[in-house]
């Protein structure tokens, strides 16, 4: 049920971010111009995100006017036809709302291609020729460059060492050196602790934390970037926002997808290292951290980090009554996934974060694939009141307020609270009814136009210098601490028969019982 006001709604129309820069006037900051290298460039990533969210920043005139774009992959290929490849791949995207052919054509000239193998010194080599030609011609002169690793994760340690042994990207002393050059490194990084701390250092070996932009597009959607605008520029929350008023805490990201072609990818993830490592994570965090100091990059990040490592470490002989871990049932006839798996597809576990805020609060956190709707949100349950002063019909009616931060679909945020029913009279037998309703804020409604894709966000903010939405060496090292000891716990322990559940539903009933042993039980997303 959704409250109305008895007033007319104003619609607000939303401005593109061109539209918004334009008002901040001279204040608005202006990516510098650069060369973006994307690695892999015929891959799907390139093609259904990268090129799509490059288009949509020249188009809403966020694309510096001396930037191009250089993609390298192994096959041959001149300028051309890695321009029509691309042209077709933009046309055809859904990122793309209105398609406007003068701004792909301006975009298109500026588009090169070099091909080389990713192991091979002299491609680099080859590529460092097509930059300086690139280069060359831009005035003011700027060699600022962009390195996007649209590539499997097993390349990305000779490509980093080759960026950094070619010459192609220096070391920088801080993010304040011109020109730059800066690096995209695309999730997930690393499969364990242990190979996260070894990607770690070599890259750190290689470049400054400066020049390092770890990617998830989690932290791009408009929606969760508005977390910290809600919890911090909103005085109200402030006060009930610990234990003090919260009971527990849900975090859903659910798909109605199964694996489809990446059954070899997921057979070797699960769903732990795909989804809670990083983006469930990401969202606890950001719903759980103090207020930073400044909204600078490291001083939220700061914040992030001292989360994690709040986190209540899962021990052996805990996992078992903290965690449930289910199969979708039609998982085993997928492609490329063994009749015997017994991979992860669901899993919902329970998290405590030990500080002065929230300790004795429990967070659950549950993603699977093949569920019920698609769906990607934050629900934050407050204590039941005590409503002594009603019958006792009447507290059984009473349900406890809930806030609703909306991540996809349906953006938006949500509060629940309990209105007297409509009546005229009050029957002493009967006592008040109660209802419960909805005060419900939606993105869409609110300001007309879709949001900017995550891409788009996320690489404006590293031609813009900006890695706020990026992970830190240390984030990722402390999320991977966390899941760690559940992942090493499931794979020593495996089930003599795989919990499944019904593709289409909300998971196994097992889970129902994690939460319910909390006194809590699972909502069901909008």
């Amino acid at each position: 049920m959704t409250t109305s006001a008895p007033q007319p709604r104003t619609r607000h129309v939303a401005a593109r971010p061109s539209q918004i820069l334009q008002a901040l006037g001279d204040n608005r900051r202006q990516a510098d111009p650069c060369t973006i290298v994307i690695l892999g460039a015929k891959g799907d990533l390139a093609k259904r995100k990268l090129l799509p969210a490059i288009y949509q920043l020249a188009k809403d005139k966020l694309l510096p006017a001396g930037c191009d774009v250089l993609g390298m992959a192994r096959d041959p290929m001149d300028d051309d036809a890695f321009r029509r490849m691309m042209g077709d791949a933009v046309r055809a995207s859904e990122e793309i709302p209105e398609f406007d052919e003068a701004v792909w054509r301006s975009l298109a000239a500026r588009m090169h291609y070099t091909a080389g193998d990713f192991g091979d010194a002299a491609a680099y080599q080859r590529l460092a020729v097509r930059l300086e030609e690139i280069e060359s011609r831009r005035n003011p002169f700027e060699p600022n460059r962009l390195f996007y690793l649209a590539v499997p994760p097993s390349v990305f340690p000779p490509i980093v060492r080759s960026l950094s042994e070619s010459g192609l990207a220096p070391r920088l002393i801080d993010a304040t050196q011109r020109p730059w050059y800066r690096i995209v490194i695309e999730k997930p990084f690393g499969t364990s602790l242990e190979t996260a701390r070894t990607l770690n250092r070599l890259v750190l070996e290689l470049f400054s934390e400066c020049q390092l932009y770890r990617i998830d597009h989690y932290l791009g959607k408009e929606t969760v970037q508005s977390i910290l605008v809600f919890r911090f520029a909103n005085a109200i929350f402030e006060p009930i926002w610990s234990r003090q008023s919260v009971q527990h805490v849900q975090i859903t990201a659910a798909e109605t997808v199964g694996v489809g072609n990446r059954g070899r990818y997921y057979e070797e993830a699960g769903v732990v290292r795909d989804m809670f490592q990083n983006h469930l994570l990401q969202l606890l965090t950001l719903t759980a951290m103090e207020p930073p100091a400044s909204m600078s990059a490291d001083a939220v990040r700061d914040e992030k980090v001292k989360v994690l490592r709040s986190l209540r470490w899962l021990h052996d002989a805990d996992i078992d009554a903290a965690a449930v871990r289910a199969q979708y049932k039609s998982y085993r006839d997928e492609p490329d996934v063994a009749k015997d798996s017994i991979t992860p597809t669901y899993a919902a576990v329970r998290f405590y974060v030990d500080n002065w805020r929230w300790t004795g609060v429990p967070f659950f956190l549950r993603s699977g694939k093949k569920m019920a709707r698609r769906a990607s949100e934050i629900a934050v349950q407050f204590r039941d009141p005590p409503v002594l002063m009603f019958r006792q019909e009447t507290r059984e009616q009473i349900a406890p307020n809930v806030l609703t931060l909306r991540i996809q679909p349906n953006e938006g945020v949500s509060l629940s609270f309990e209105v007297k029913a409509p009546g005229a009279v009050y029957q002493l037998s009967r006592g008040i009814e109660v209802a419960p309703v909805a005060m419900d804020f939606m993105y869409k409604e609110a300001f007309g136009e879709t949001n900017p894709s995550a891409y788009e966000t996320l690489l404006l903010d590293v031609m813009l210098g900006d890695a706020t939405l990026f992970t830190r060496s240390d984030e990722v090292e402390a999320a991977w601490k966390v899941v760690d000891p559940l992942i090493n716990y499931w794979d020593k322990h495996p089930p003599s028969r795989m919990p499944s559940y019904a593709p289409g539903s909300w998971g196994p009933t097992d889970a129902d019982h994690l939460v319910q042993a909390q006194g809590a039980r699972w909502r069901e997303p909008e």
